[in-house]
């Protein structure tokens, strides 16, 4: 089902989808940040990953029980939009032979995913809110949350953890 699709009919419909997009999103997730741990050298940054892998399963686990309480199986949509992230994530990495600038290259390439990712959630929110399921925005807010936590650690082992001046400094 592409989003411009007439199996869209209702805001209902484009929560489902939405919700099989993120669905998805955190899929791909899961299956690229274990190798973006194995590419970190900063351990800063390999443990944030980590922390990020472990509530990533969270999520995914809260965005089955929110198909649940919509009476729907857990599915996802293909979505374009991480697919070309993590992509771009993979071509860029490939490319970096310093240790140093690639660990800057990781940190914003995982920020990347954070921004898309929050953008999806804080959409679905306000679709949920507005159809009145307060119970599935709890579950939305807490990942969303989740989600700018991460960014901002992201942030910090950029900034404040050296990463960023380090690979500024590599030849």
């Amino acid at each position: 089902m592409g989003l411009f699709t007439k199996d869209i009919k209702s805001m209902e419909d484009l929560l489902i989808h939405g919700l099989q997009d993120i669905y998805y999103a955190e899929q791909q997730i899961l299956k690229a940040l274990p190798q973006m741990i194995d590419k970190a050298t900063n351990r800063d940054l390999v443990t944030g990953l980590k922390n990020h892998l472990e509530e990533t399963n969270k999520q995914v686990e809260r965005l089955e029980k929110i198909f649940a309480k919509l009476g729907k199986e857990p599915s996802g949509t293909q979505c374009p939009a991480i697919d070309g992230i993590i992509k771009e994530a993979n071509e860029t990495a490939g490319e970096i032979e310093d240790k140093a600038v690639l660990d800057a290259a990781i940190v914003a390439n995982a920020q990347a995913v954070e921004h898309y990712e929050m953008c999806r959630y804080g959409t679905l929110i306000a679709w949920a809110e507005g159809l009145g399921h307060d119970e599935i925005v709890r579950f939305l807010t807490t990942n969303l949350n989740e989600e700018k936590a991460a960014n901002t650690k992201l942030n910090t082992v950029a900034l404040r953890k050296g990463v960023n001046a380090k690979a500024s400094s590599a030849a």
